[in-house]
């Protein structure tokens, strides 16, 4: 018996390998009859009854081994005409089937977005594309970020591995690094900063309507500028290429902490579309012509309404035409409850302010984007994108409790109204160029435009005697209003020429030069103007002392003003000073060129590498007027970059890559950072240091992945990062403990791991209708800086002095451990005119450093948050679909200890409630 086994076990292994090595292969090329037999990527190729089934990859290529017989291949695309054909297959021969699809009868009823459109949105096809670049970088579509829910790009990159957002800012933290080590681009062309405080804009401006993908490089390439060490975020917007649609969306939505105030009011003035805009009003130093302080009250139920529609044409025998516009209107309420804020804590845990904190916000997000794609031909395209997004926010911040010397029984209270808006207009020309076989030319330019006002913020400080307020102007910038105003404008252009070269026997090109060039020019005017209303003693001993706090009109007036109850100034003087509405204005530029070659060569099959040579040379000019050097000064900061870099890319097998990436880039400081102008928060000021400078850079990054199916994968990286002279928010030695930025030490470095996986869990049936998906992504990362109060002493000239409690920090903004984690159920029925997908999705990241401490204090440390959302998403026909989305649903306390050695001290301390959103649709 037993040798009969191990005969037939002989038999069998002699057999399998037997077939195994007769097996024949049939592979091709899929082309685009619609796009002039172009390639036809991310395309469906299977052989009828049976399970074998392959993608078509960039290039429309595909490969299938099987055994010796005759097949029925099927070609399949979304929006296209399937087709059949009859195949014979021999032993170890290789058939080539090419195949060209069209829409053929597809009519608008029975499809409304084909080729590309769809492609870079679907996860498989972006996986597709990781898989075959040999650059190293992640991406996330339109599809993925619909199942997560997601409704804007911030929290779309928040949902890719290693990047957190900093709760209650709009602060994006890549492996660690936070707003100044990364930059954001808009179709590989760079866009400006929508805040005085931030180098890049604000992403969750950006609705994901307009978006086709979102990608995110965390390695260096030469192709980008120097000014990169955490990652770059690229906005690719929509580049429609299907038949005629139109599409309303419309969506109802709540915050359970809003809903759940007893009288969400918000200071009246703006409206309700976020386009309002106060003036400093005339004679403002002797006549009280201001708006009014007086509050309304909101119903807080929110939504959203947005149109969209795209349409191709046929320009005579080669060219096309593609045109796409989307125009949308949202608006959201917001409230923070059960808050708690402390601050000025001393390292034995006292706290200079210790208060309640209430906090109501009303935001409005307008957006408007048309795009234009013109095909000459095969080896000609243009593209035309115009972006116009106005958004709003008005705040009413309030705490009540204790403030040394203005409070010392407990009887304080602090309100700021605020409403900011935000105007941004980017345009852009973008052109592809096929040369020749053998070379491409690919070129952009970018105008940009970015308004931001705070017009009239309002700050008052009262007491609480007797049962009713007076106000406190102890100091006179205790009761101000606000005004500020920033205009930036950007110019920015991207030329590259590629030549390809050394062609072998299959008619492949093993090498690529790319020579380039990028400028970026940009300019910023910045000015603010401040009006302390001092009264004329403290406390108010006129109008019988009591004041309304809801109706502080009835003191602040031109006839109290008249009869001297209160006096208007700034900080140049009052009505006698003649310059005394000057305001506190800095301004700044930029000049940025650089140039590049980068050499691609693939050795063999399996090994390809990427030389990359930049050199930049920058130059950033500063001047300013300010309360703290109100003569004026100016600072140039120049610097000239050489920036090597080296990817390098082994696939193991067709499925498995090995990657390698090292480099050398800088962090530029930005202009407010460099501008000794004092910019107040709710509870805190910073003030900019003329001394700072950039720091240098370098990179490294190990990654292996796999793709076990089209959609599926999984990798793991490790990187590292040190840093030259790196730049902090540090907390300054001063009465009033203002944060400043300093080149706080002589190096710095990050170290670390992540890990992504996705996997189709379970396939309920063999055409995938029904199927259950999951997705995991984790990091985690060790930072470690040197913190020397010499060097800060001696470099800012004895200006902005330290004491920091430790010789060594943590980067701020580094959370050790970062996880995401999302499963997904997918449904389809009615011939997959309808699906459902439902997703719950979980992020977490752990304990980090918001500021480092100094004079024996502890650091500022954010708690650890962990949130789950569901998302629920239904296409009931080919016309109508429903969403239902419930974020935040743990509602976790958000958390800032300062973790002082006699103990931790809390902060500040809030809930944000849940939002609700029900979603609808109509596409014809």
């Amino acid at each position: 018996m037993k040798f009969n086994l191990k005969f037939l076990f002989i038999t069998l292994f002699i057999c399998t390998i037997s077939i195994a090595q007769n097996k024949g292969t049939i592979s091709g090329v899929l082309t685009d009859k619609e796009t002039n037999n172009e390639a036809l990527p991310f395309a469906n190729v299977l052989l009828k009854g049976t399970n074998i089934s392959a993608n078509t990859d960039i290039e429309g290529k595909y490969s299938l081994n099987v055994n010796p017989g005759n097949y029925i291949i099927i070609f399949s695309f979304v929006g296209y005409e399937s087709v059949e054909k009859p195949v014979t297959v021999k032993a170890n021969e290789t058939i080539t089937v090419n195949q060209v699809l069209s829409s053929g009868s597809f009519t608008l009823k029975d499809v409304v977005v084909k080729s590309s459109a769809v492609n870079k949105q679907k996860e498989s096809a972006l996986l597709l594309e990781q898989k075959n670049a040999v650059d190293i970088k992640q991406s996330i579509g339109a599809q993925e970020l619909s199942k997560k829910g997601v409704s804007d790009v911030a929290n779309a990159v928040v949902k890719t591995t290693g990047i957190t957002k900093q709760e209650g800012t709009n602060n994006i933290f890549v492996r660690g690094l936070g707003d100044r080590y990364n930059s954001t681009t808009m179709n590989g062309l760079p866009i400006p900063s929508n805040d005085p405080e931030k180098k890049n804009i604000n992403l969750d401006i950006f609705s994901t309507d307009i978006i086709e993908y979102v990608s995110i490089d965390k390695v260096y390439n030469g192709k980008f500028f120097g000014d990169f060490a955490g990652g770059n975020v690229d906005i690719i917007s929509k580049d429609y290429k299907g038949n005629g649609f139109f599409k309303i969306d419309v969506e109802s939505k709540v915050n359970t902490n809003a809903l759940g105030e007893n009288n969400f009011s918000l200071q009246k003035g703006p409206n309700a579309f976020g386009f309002s805009k106060a003036e400093i009003p005339n004679n403002p130093l002797n006549q009280y012509n201001f708006n009014t302080l007086q509050f309304e009250k909101k119903t807080p139920l929110a939504g959203s309404f947005g149109i969209s529609g795209g349409d191709s044409f046929n320009i005579g025998s080669e060219g096309k035409l593609t045109v796409f516009g989307t125009a949308s209107f949202s608006n959201e309420y917001s409230s923070r409850t059960n808050g708690t804020a402390r601050a000025s804590v001393n390292a034995a845990g006292v706290a200079g302010k210790d208060l309640d904190y209430h906090y109501l916000a009303y935001s409005t997000n307008t957006t408007g984007m048309f795009n234009a794609g013109y095909k000459i031909n095969n080896r000609n395209k243009i593209n035309f994108n115009s972006l116009f997004i106005n958004t709003s926010a008005q705040k009413r911040e309030e705490s009540s409790g204790y403030i040394v010397d203005l409070a010392n029984e407990g009887n304080g209270y602090i309100r700021r109204n605020e409403y900011e808006k935000t105007a941004l207009w980017v345009n852009q020309l973008l052109g592809e160029h096929k040369l020749s076989e053998r070379s491409t030319l690919n070129w952009g330019g970018s105008y940009n435009i970015v308004n931001q006002n705070i017009p009239d913020r309002t700050y008052n400080t009262m007491n609480k005697v007797n049962g009713g307020y007076v106000i406190n102007s102890q100091s006179a910038p205790n009761n101000n209003r606000y005004f500020q105003d920033l205009k930036e404008n950007e110019l920015a252009a991207n030329l590259s020429v590629n030549y390809k070269f050394n062609k072998n026997d299959e008619g492949d090109f093993k090498g690529k030069f790319t020579l380039g060039y990028n400028g970026r020019f940009k300019n910023r005017d910045f000015e603010a103007t401040q009006f302390n209303l001092k009264t004329t003693t403290f406390p108010v001993s006129h109008t019988g002392d009591i004041v309304d706090p809801n109706n502080l009109d009835l003191f602040y007036n031109q006839q109290n003003l008249a009869n001297n109850y209160f006096t208007i100034s700034t900080f140049r003087g009052g009505p006698e000073v003649p310059n005394a509405l000057d305001p506190q204005t800095y301004g700044g530029d930029l000049t940025i060129n650089g140039g590049f070659l980068n050499t691609e060569y693939k050795f063999n099959p399996k090994f390809t590498a990427v030389l990359g040579l930049r050199a930049e040379v920058i130059t950033q000019n500063v001047e300013w007027s300010t309360q703290l050097d109100p003569a004026g000064g100016s600072d140039k900061l120049e610097k000239t970059a050489f920036l090597p870099s080296v990817v390098l890319k082994y696939e193991l097998n067709e499925k498995q890559n090995l990657r390698l990436g090292f480099s050398k880039t800088y962090t530029l400081p930005q202009f407010k950072e460099r501008s000794p102008f004092i910019y107040e928060d709710f509870l805190q000021a910073k003030v900019g240091n003329p001394f700072l400078y950039a720091s240098d850079d370098y990179n490294f990054d190990l990654k292996w992945e796999v793709f076990p199916k089209s959609d599926e994968v999984f990798s793991v990286t490790a990187f590292g990062k040190y840093i030259l002279n790196p730049i902090n928010e540090v907390i300054i030695n001063s009465s009033t403990n203002d944060i400043s930025y300093v080149n706080s030490g002589d190096y710095g470095y990050v170290a670390g791991a992540e890990l992504e996986y996705k996997k189709v869990l379970f396939n309920f049936d063999s055409e995938q209708t029904k199927k259950l998906t999951g997705g995991i992504n984790l990091s985690y990362l060790y930072s470690k800086q040197q913190l020397d109060d010499e060097k800060v002493l001696k470099e800012t000239e004895g200006t902005r002095p330290t004491t920091f409690t430790n010789t060594t920090g943590k980067f701020t903004g580094a959370s050790p451990f970062l996880l995401n984690a999302d499963i997904s159920f997918y449904n389809e029925w009615n011939d997959k005119n309808s699906n459902l997908t439902t997703t719950l999705a979980y992020n977490y990241f752990s304990d980090r450093v918001n500021a480092i401490g100094t004079l024996e204090k502890g650091d500022l440390v954010d708690k650890a948050v962990g949130s789950l959302d569901f998302i629920a998403k239904a296409k009931l026909s080919k016309n109508y679909g429903l969403g239902l989305v419930v974020k935040n649903i743990l509602d976790p306390t958000v958390n800032r200890i300062q973790e002082n050695q006699s103990g931790d001290v809390n902060v500040l301390s809030y809930k944000k409630g849940l939002n609700l959103s029900l979603q609808f649709s109509y596409e014809f």
